[in-house]
């Protein structure tokens, strides 16, 4: 690093645990970002801000104008434009040492398992039950640690699943085949503020991965907006898993 970005991250560097050498780590990673929306905004915005090195963001959609209620990488001049587009733009002007990278297209398994085995750590910004299923099969397939966020109404969840501890827990053991296309923001509503505090947690949560510190894996933070409570539950990974329990040693 030189002298302009170490004064840029000074903040950052100066924390216990963190250090030169930390910064150095983020400064290498590459992430993933799924899903462009109302997770992946301040996730992308948080991970650029805090100096990773390299994102990926990953979106089939275009911004609309229901979206700008909480999605807040885009604006009324980016509706019609690719939401991979308008956050790649936002990231540039925020940090011109991040590299980007966008795909604005809907992949599958294979190519997700491609992607993500090029990566430290993958994060789920999606709101639907199918997308979450396949990035985790991918990010299993690829041992790529994968944290995951939800939020509907005035809920919100939160945890990591680390493929490279071999006892970890998949999505699947925790929420099988999940619900139905009902289960979503469009369908149910969201708080606006509510995304932001979790892809916030979310983002924290890869930083604390790629510079080696402690994480969530293994429990599950539940966000309950309206009393404002925090409660947490162990995840065990389920031995019947179709996914995760015929892993390799």
């Amino acid at each position: 690093m030189d002298d302009a970005e170490l004064l840029r991250y000074s903040r950052q560097i100066m924390l216990p645990g963190v250090g030169v050498e930390g910064q150095q780590r983020l400064q290498e990673a590459h992430a993933v970002i799924m899903g462009l929306g109302g997770l992946g905004s301040p996730v992308a915005a948080y991970l650029a801000a805090a100096g990773v090195g390299r994102l990926t963001l990953v979106d089939p959609d275009h911004v609309e104008v229901t979206n700008l209620q909480r999605q807040i990488l885009h604006t009324d001049a980016d509706i019609g434009r690719d939401k991979v587009e308008s956050a790649a733009r936002r990231i540039a002007a925020m940090n011109p040492n991040c590299r980007v990278e966008t795909r604005a297209e809907r992949l599958d398994v294979a190519a997700m398992t491609t992607l993500f085995a090029e990566a430290d750590v993958v994060l789920d910004g999606t709101d639907n039950f199918a997308s979450r299923g396949a990035i985790n099969r991918a990010a299993f397939a690829s041992g790529t640690p994968l944290v995951s966020g939800a939020v509907i109404r005035f809920e919100g969840q939160l945890t990591t699943f680390d493929y490279r501890d071999p006892e970890a827990a998949c999505y699947h053991c925790l929420y099988g085949e999940g619900g139905g296309d009902e289960d979503t923001c469009a369908a149910n509503g969201v708080l606006a503020s509510l995304p932001g505090v979790i892809g916030s947690l979310q983002a924290t949560e890869a930083l604390k991965l790629l510079i080696g510190l402690p994480t969530l894996s293994g429990r599950l933070l539940i966000v309950d907006a309206t009393r404002m409570q925090f409660r947490e539950i162990r995840l065990r990974r389920d031995p019947g898993c179709p996914v995760c329990a015929q892993r390799p040693a």
